[in-house]
């Protein structure tokens, strides 16, 4: 029995022990992930905006092709887009009254005449319109073709009133024609009314060289509206938004695991990259290029090669 009383004290210091053995571990620390980004730098460089319009090509030079009598067509010499040189011949026509001494079967000689009447080109250019074929029963003064005269080609240039400013005589433009072609441009002139329904002026917009287009060719015309010499250069996904397009900013890198968001204001900005006005940025300032959408600020990333 007292053997059983000498063990207690000794039973009582195991079970102290074991429960200090049996407390829990420390809690493992909690590793934040990294967003995998690839990050761009400010360029230095010229930068210009532009508007684009649409255009409908259009000769300002027509010469139209008259009877000179009443009769029948005899005979049409010359098909629609083909090259005239003034002089040319363009209609043969015989007259009614030959055509009436035809049908009478008149059989004096000294009455007999043919009464044929052939119309010339007066000008130098293409056949835009042919009104008649032979065959044709035609009055004196009806139209019988039109002339265009292919150094008037132009194109009529729609702009919205909003952007007159921007339409200045006698400056460069770009005509941009189907297929990529380019052609250089001058404003020649404002036609003095508007569109009542749309709007918009008409503009002429010349050619710079002679070129053998057709008539109502769709073209662009790129207009300039801006321009820097020097202007703080972004490409356009690194600059982030609000969904209502009101508040800009970048998120930069300030070490190499943490980008924090600093708001910009932008200046003209173009399809690929905007040009930034504040705050100013240097070249070594990292701004990141992927990967910045949705992050907050204070973001932990990772960079990687692009």
């Amino acid at each position: 029995m007292l053997k059983i009383i000498s063990l207690l004290p000794a039973f009582s210091i195991l079970l102290i022990f074991s429960g200090c053995s049996s407390q829990p571990k420390d809690k493992e620390e909690t590793i934040e992930p990294k967003t995998p980004v690839t990050i761009t730098s400010v360029s230095v460089e010229p930068i210009a905006e532009t508007i684009e319009l649409n255009a409908v090509s259009s000769f300002l030079k027509k010469n139209t092709v008259k009877s000179p009598t009443t009769g029948i067509i005899e005979n049409v010499e010359i098909n629609l887009g083909d090259f005239v040189d003034q002089g040319q011949l363009l209609y043969t026509i015989k007259t009614k009254e030959a055509s009436a001494l035809e049908k009478s079967q008149v059989s004096d000689s000294s009455l007999y005449f043919r009464g044929l009447i052939k119309i010339k080109a007066t000008k130098t250019g293409i056949i835009s319109g042919i009104t008649h074929q032979k065959g044709d029963y035609i009055q004196e003064g009806d139209e019988l073709s039109v002339i265009a005269d292919p150094n008037s080609l132009v194109f009529i240039l729609e702009v919205p009133f909003e952007l007159d400013q921007y339409i200045i005589k006698n400056s460069n433009c770009t005509i941009l024609l189907p297929g990529d072609k380019q052609l250089r441009g001058t404003v020649h002139s404002k036609l003095p009314a508007m569109d009542i329904s749309a709007q918009t002026e008409s503009v002429i917009i010349k050619p710079v060289a002679a070129e053998k287009l057709p008539e109502n060719l769709i073209a662009k015309i790129s207009i300039l509206k801006m321009s820097k010499k020097t202007a703080f250069v972004l490409p356009k996904l690194a600059v982030l938004s609000d969904e209502a397009q009101t508040d800009f900013w970048v998120m930069k890198l300030i070490n190499d695991t943490v980008a924090v968001k600093i708001p910009i204001k932008k200046g003209i900005e173009l399809t690929d990259k905007v040009e930034i006005l504040k705050p100013v940025f240097v070249s070594t300032d990292r701004i990141l290029l992927t990967g910045n959408y949705g992050l907050a600020d204070t973001a932990r990333v990772m960079i990687q090669k692009p």
